[in-house]
Order: structure tokens, then C-alpha cells, then sequence
């Protein structure tokens, strides 16, 4: 590992590795209604939020476009499952200087980034956002959390379980876009219909 990094240095991990079978394709490419790419979504809002380093997590054998500037992961294996996958991506961005990351779920493209940035400003182990008392997406891990994921000693099988061995703490956001998992077409329609939904574009 290298030296501790400067203080409010920030990572973001986008978990794009699924093959997307209720897509048809991969999820990172599906297309939201402005034609931008999950992926492009999502890499935008963590920089929105101000995430100086960004890196994906991609399908086995990804041939699809990436953002410009954002760290590629490619999997070794299909099948690899979100825990295994949220490691590899993880040891990748540890080779590079920051205090915390937000790890972001790529069918979660309607995140606003604000809520990001208030996640990543917590000083605590791991934040978890909330929405009326409901959990949702990103996670934002401190680097010492993201090492034990890496080395072992945070072990899973789950995110769920380091989260609860890291004490995470909650952050009421009020931000609709942190529970809404796109991941059929019709959830997406759903979410972009709802009251208050955030216009993805901005």
C-alpha cells in the first residue's frame, strides 16, 4: 500500500461488471433516455460530486466504450459475484491516493450528486444513505474500510456484512434516486415517472 493520501481526496467505484440479462446486454450500455450510457451516467455524477479518481468494474471480455478518465477493471471470469467483483475493483483504486470512496451500483444512474458529496464528507468507517429510513446506493467506504475489504479482513460473503462489521452509519439524504435500481426497463421507466424524480441529465 502506498503512504496515506491527502486528507479529502476522493475515489468513486462504479460495480458495472453484471451481464445484464433482463438488458439483453451488459448494463453498463444501456442507454438512458438522453442516449448516455449507464456507465457515462454514473462516472458523471461521481464527478459531479466532486470524486477526483473514478474506476469501473466491466463484463468479461468488455469491448463496450468507456468515459473518458475512468479507471477500467475488466473481470477475469463472467459470473463473478458483486462482492468479488466490489475486491477487484477496490485493490485497483487502492494503488491510487485517496481518504474515501463511494461505491455505486451502475443500475443506480439516478443518484444526485450531491448526495455523494454528502456521503463522502462523513467522517466514519462506512455511510450508507437513506430515504425515509430505507437504505440505498452509493456505500462510501473509508480507505481503511476499502484495505480490510481487500486484504481479508473485513471478509463477506457479502457488502452488507462488512457494513455491518464497520458499524456503518446512516445518512438521511432525501434523494429518490439512491432506491431506484434500474435494472429491468420497466424499472427505469418507473423511476423517471415518479414524483420528484431527478431529471438523470443534470
Amino acid at each position: 500500500m502506498r503512504n496515506a493520501p491527502p486528507a479529502r481526496r476522493t475515489a468513486g467505484l462504479v460495480l458495472a461488471g453484471g451481464e445484464g440479462r433482463r438488458w439483453g446486454r451488459p448494463k453498463a450500455w444501456v442507454e438512458l433516455p438522453d442516449g448516455r450510457t449507464f456507465l457515462e451516467a454514473c462516472a458523471g455524477l461521481l464527478r459531479a460530486a466532486g470524486v477526483d479518481v473514478v474506476a469501473a468494474t466491466l463484463p468479461s471480455g468488455s469491448t463496450g466504450s468507456v468515459p473518458g478518465g475512468v479507471v477500467s477493471v475488466v473481470l477475469p471470469a463472467p459470473g463473478l459475484d458483486m462482492f468479488a467483483s466490489t475486491r477487484l475493483g477496490l485493490a485497483r483504486l487502492l494503488e491510487e491516493g485517496w481518504s474515501a470512496v463511494a461505491v455505486l451500483p451502475v443500475d443506480h444512474p439516478l443518484v444526485a450528486p450531491s448526495s455523494v458529496a454528502a456521503l463522502l464528507a462523513e467522517d466514519a468507517a462506512a455511510v450508507v444513505p437513506t430515504l425515509a429510513g430505507r437504505h440505498g446506493h452509493p456505500v462510501c467506504l473509508a480507505r481503511r474500510t476499502a484495505e480490510g475489504i481487500v486484504a481479508g479482513t473485513l471478509p463477506g460473503p457479502t457488502l452488507r456484512d462488512v457494513l455491518r462489521a464497520a458499524a456503518a452509519r446512516d445518512l438521511e439524504v432525501g434523494d429518490r434516486g439512491i432506491r431506484a435500481n434500474c435494472n429491468t426497463p420497466e424499472a427505469l421507466a418507473g423511476a423517471l415517472e415518479a414524483p420528484g424524480a431527478r431529471d438523470p441529465a443534470r
